[in-house]
């Protein structure tokens, strides 16, 4: 499947996402009020016939109207016009409620215009278990009615949500279907990605083993040759370049397998006391003897610099990797620079160039496995994409950090912070 056609599908596939969401979300919320609304018509209607009973036993009138006040969410007021019996009206309460099927928890309190003060209540549970009233202080007055009571629903949004259980639990069935269906995206295009990986470390694989192998099948032809006997220079020549060639693929090989065993069996580091300055000095000098005359490393190492806890034959490979890394992207004239500086609990080692630098897109990605930074369709950097992750996993593994300082046409930084304890 083709990059564009990918960004399609992840774009519908959002917008169906995001378009599915919402619209549960709304059905939800719709369902929700509707179901919110009914159950207040329903408290309205039995509340408003226990005043009405309330008042036929007293042998009074209420008031024209609704004698039902609905004051917030939960708290209704109801108007009777004459005294209320406590007794009477938790009887009516209990009765109309069961008659009407409304399931929910109240409480209720009394409105006494002699002490103006909300007196006596009772809670009561659908699950028969009692609570202490605690009315006095809770129900607020409503200065418009003389004698009424004040009623309260402390558990009515439970009422509901339990009321809705069935709609709550198929929207978590959907819910459940487009995190696989997220997760089923991303799955593809990390496959897509990995896929794409393979490719390139194929393609590079193939180039590197091409040319050692080239060349080796060049110098075997001139050293079968019948005539070559009589020219013994000329045969060491090509003999040296057969096992210069020979190596050079040994390390393609034992690059590869290196990570593999890394990333089987993780990594297991020989820590042991290491002279860092002298390691570089070491590692540098070598590199100097191969290097083309236009390349230039220069050392700047901190004196007094005490030796560090680290795994030598790893630590090693880091300094080779990223002085191999600066030689290959420094351009027609590398200019390479490694530093040692001692700051407070940390030894900082520092490896500069002035190559091209790397752009902000491939920053986040300069550690990835077989991530190479594109060059177009030239390639004229060998390598196989390994050698920073390699040393991204050698410094996790010692605990240290690796910092990337690079902009575009001003070179490229590596930091490495040991700290003194491992």
């Amino acid at each position: 499947m083709r990059r564009q056609q990918i960004r399609i599908v992840v774009l519908l596939g959002a917008i169906s996402i995001i378009g599915i969401l919402t619209v549960q979300s709304y059905f939800l919320f719709s369902a929700w009020n509707i179901r919110e609304k009914q159950l207040n018509q329903s408290l309205v209607i039995g509340l408003k016939t226990v005043a009405e009973k309330i008042s036929r036993l007293n042998q009074t009138n209420i008031p024209y109207g609704n004698p039902v006040r609905q004051l917030t969410s939960n708290y209704f007021v109801v108007d009777v016009n004459s005294v209320i019996d406590a007794n009477v009206l938790e009887f009516y309460l209990k009765s109309e409620f069961e008659q009407l099927n409304i399931k929910t928890d109240y409480e209720y309190a009394i409105y006494d215009c002699h002490t103006d003060r909300m007196v006596y209540g009772n809670y009561i549970s659908v699950l028969g278990s009692a609570e202490k009233a605690r009315l006095g202080k809770d129900l607020p007055k409503y200065h418009e009615y003389l004698y009424y009571f004040g009623i309260r629903f402390p558990a009515l949004r439970n009422t509901i949500a339990s009321d809705m259980a069935i709609l709550f639990f198929f929207s978590a069935i959907l819910i459940l279907s487009v995190v696989f269906f997220v997760y089923a995206i991303f799955v593809i295009l990390q496959q897509k990605r990995l896929s794409e990986l393979q490719r390139d470390f194929i393609n590079n694989m193939t180039h590197e083993f091409k040319t050692p192998i080239s060349t080796i099948n060049i110098s075997a032809d001139v050293i079968t040759h019948p005539d070559i006997v009589n020219d013994p220079q000329r045969l060491y020549k090509y003999g040296s370049f057969i096992k210069q060639e020979n190596q050079r693929l040994n390390l393609l090989v034992d690059k590869v397998l290196q990570i593999a065993r890394i990333e089987k069996g993780g990594i297991l580091l020989k820590i042991e006391s290491t002279d860092l300055n002298v390691l570089i000095q070491t590692i540098a000098d070598n590199f100097r003897a191969n290097l083309r005359e236009e390349a230039t490393i220069e050392i700047a190492l901190e004196p007094g610099i005490d030796k560090v806890l680290a795994d030598l034959l790893h630590l090693t490979n880091i300094v080779h990797n990223l002085l191999d890394n600066a030689v290959k992207y420094a351009g027609e004239k590398p200019l390479i620079r490694i530093e040692t500086k001692k700051d407070q609990h940390l030894v900082k080692v520092i490896f500069s160039d002035n190559g091209p630098g790397i752009e902000p897109k491939y920053r986040k990605r300069i550690f990835q496995k077989f991530f190479r930074v594109p060059s177009g369709n030239v390639h004229d950097v060998k390598g196989f994409g390994l050698g920073l992750y390699y040393v991204k996993l050698i410094c996790r593994a010692h605990k240290w950090n690796i910092l990337l300082e690079t902009e575009p046409g001003k070179g490229t930084k590596f930091t490495i912070e040991i700290p003194d304890k491992f």
